[in-house]
């Protein structure tokens, strides 16, 4: 299986989106290399940051599917190192 590194940015700025956010994250949690939260309490969102080595269409769906959250942001950038796994 082919598989990417990519970092996914994350901006949660509608708090009822949280646990659904973290849910996702639990779910893909086997590509997830390492993860990064900050709770920016002055400006009331929560910023996190994710590494991941999956495959591109498992990186853009859940990129896609955290992005449809309400109030969330996620932008992803991707590495061009490719495993032949």
């Amino acid at each position: 299986m082919e598989t990417r590194i990519a970092v996914m940015s994350i901006i949660v700025e509608n708090a009822d989106s949280v646990q659904e956010t973290n849910s996702l994250l639990h779910e893909y949690s086997e590509y997830i290399i390492g993860r990064m939260g900050i709770p920016y309490r002055k400006r009331g969102v929560s910023i996190i940051s994710i590494a991941l080595d999956a495959p591109q269409n498992t990186i853009a769906t859940l990129s896609g599917r955290i992005g449809n959250l309400p109030g969330v942001s996620v932008k992803t950038a991707y590495s061009s190192v490719i495993s032949h796994e």
